[in-house]
């Protein structure tokens, strides 16, 4: 009863809804890919995105709850959803929030199994496995130089593949060309974040990607993966593997522009960086609902 105690907004923050956008982005556009097959199971969307929510809230959670275990959160921190260090919410109940989390995730996994393929259950366990390992462990991914590629290839490619497959039963190239932008940009979500923490994160050993190559060329590869993820579209319109309509996505740019101009300000204060990091997010999800828009509007008007 005394988790009742909290607001909700307590609960929201610990989500950290601005990351949520790498969760429910891919399964739109893996979906709306699947619609021109003349596929579509409203249940099965319902469950991959609810799912796919479920286990980035639980990286989340493992994620506030192993950098209080290692000190590195503190009231002082920005970027976390602070319900442990600032809200008073006990660590184990964050860590059991986590866990009932993957187990809701899990259940709706057998339920779009049996529909498709058992297979996925397998991948979906998998991709659990990755969430707890983000931050768990002895050798946690988030502080190696790998945690852009891992979030990109599960979140971005992993979630869309599974999205179309449960839809159409195939896995075509189609669907894993399609998928390298909105992996390219999720990974960006998490070089944004490693290049806003990036001080207090060479305070504790830790070897991020950003930490690697420095705060000027890090916020410089965040901008070039902006490019890449437009440039590969553009790139896919012209090819005429997708439509034209694909081009919605591009409406996202300035907040691309605004992200990378904001890690580029020099300031004591790290505002710029945390706004930086909220644009970041943002172009991811105006990208993805602008790409699956488009993909909507061409099997609509086909």
């Amino acid at each position: 009863m005394k988790l009742l105690s909290f607001g909700w907004n307590v609960w929201w923050r610990l989500l950290r809804p601005q990351t949520l956008t790498a969760s429910f982005v891919p399964v739109f556009i893996g979906t709306a890919l699947a619609l021109p097959y003349h596929y579509f199971r409203p249940e099965l969307f319902i469950c991959m995105l609810l799912a796919s929510i479920l286990i980035q809230s639980a990286t989340n959670m493992f994620n506030e709850y192993y950098d209080y275990e290692r000190g590195l959160d503190d009231r002082e921190s920005q970027g976390i959803g602070g319900t442990i260090v600032r809200d008073g919410v006990s660590p184990q109940a964050v860590y059991r929030l986590a866990i009932a989390c993957l187990c809701i995730a899990l259940f709706l996994g057998v339920y779009i199994s049996s529909q498709s393929s058992w297979w996925i259950l397998l991948t979906g366990f998998c991709c659990m496995i990755v969430a707890y390992l983000y931050s768990g462990g002895p050798y946690p991914i988030s502080s190696t130089p790998f945690g852009e590629l891992m979030s990109g290839a599960c979140m971005g490619t992993g979630i869309i593949l599974i999205a179309f497959f449960i839809q159409t039963g195939i896995i075509g190239s189609l669907s894993l060309m399609v998928s390298v932008p909105t992996s390219i940009l999720i990974g960006a979500i998490l070089m944004a974040n490693n290049i806003r923490d990036i001080e207090g994160d060479k305070k504790h050993g830790r070897k991020t990607l950003a930490i690697l190559m420095g705060r000027s060329l890090a916020v410089t590869c965040l901008a070039g993966m902006f490019g890449l993820a437009y440039l590969w579209v553009i790139l896919l319109v012209a090819s005429g593997l997708v439509p034209v309509w694909a081009l919605l996505s591009l409406i996202s740019l300035p907040k691309a522009v605004r992200a990378t101009s904001r890690f580029r300000e020099q300031s004591a204060s790290r505002e710029p960086a945390v706004k930086g990091m909220i644009a970041t997010a943002q172009t991811n999800t105006i990208f993805g609902l602008a790409l699956s828009a488009g993909l909507f509007l061409h099997y609509l008007l086909s």
